[in-house]
């Protein structure tokens, strides 16, 4: 039976990559447990999409579409995810990747073979509340990974989920300082949780955001809509 990574297929959006038309591919499985997390179904199901239906359908969009977003779930976990990029860059399509950063040596192969053009990187949590937010203690690997971006100077935005009983204010301001240590300069974007009857950690829903003027000014912080 053939091997299926992907879950689901959106076949068209404009807000995931940015400037760019582009499709998702949802790949199944996570090595999180975020307690917000929305997609349970894909973190703990099965994939029903198989490698070659995927590049089908690519094969169906070109000149319709411009690039195609990896995201999850994560990726990364999938074994097979440096050939496949190759035969997606085949068919001239660009490609970004959603990941949490666990798989340092998964993305130092995709950028220094030019398979991936951007990614976009989720900042989990400080160090101190990494475990409690992500139910996974290895920072370090994650740390790997924003090193070796910033050394690359390559493409890519750090992101971060807020939930004001998970993050507070003082604990961005923790992210946005070690992120200007390590010499990070480009746009730090915060995204508000998505409620939903359905995250892992049965998180309470919540509208009230906190202002961006009780930030550090000292990097560009922008809320993502």
């Amino acid at each position: 039976m053939p091997l299926k990574p992907l879950y689901d297929i959106t076949p068209f959006t404009v807000l995931d990559y940015p400037d760019h038309l582009a499709a998702i591919f949802w790949f199944a499985k996570c090595n999180m447990r975020c307690v917000y997390c929305y997609n349970k179904d894909i973190v703990f199901g099965e994939g029903k999409t198989t490698e070659e239906e995927a590049l089908a359908f690519l094969q169906s969009r070109i000149g319709l579409l411009e690039a195609v977003v990896l995201s999850g779930g994560e990726a990364t976990l999938y074994s097979g995810l440096e050939d496949f990029c190759k035969k997606v860059k085949q068919l001239k399509f660009k490609i970004k990747l959603d990941t949490n950063g666990l798989n340092p040596g998964m993305i130092k192969v995709l950028v220094e073979n030019g398979l991936v053009d951007y990614i976009a990187l989720d900042y989990k949590a400080p160090k101190e509340k990494y475990y409690e937010i992500t139910k996974d203690k290895h920072f370090d690997r994650f740390s790997k990974t924003l090193n070796f971006l910033i050394q690359k100077q390559f493409p890519f935005e750090v992101r971060t989920t807020v939930h004001s009983d998970l993050l507070r204010v003082e604990e961005i301001n923790r992210i946005i300082k070690d992120l200007l240590k390590r010499g990070y300069s480009g746009t730090y974007y915060l995204q508000p949780f998505v409620f939903s009857e359905n995250t892992i950690g049965k998180v309470k829903e919540e509208k009230i955001l906190f202002d961006l003027s009780q930030l550090s000014h000292e990097l560009k912080v922008v809320w993502r809509k």
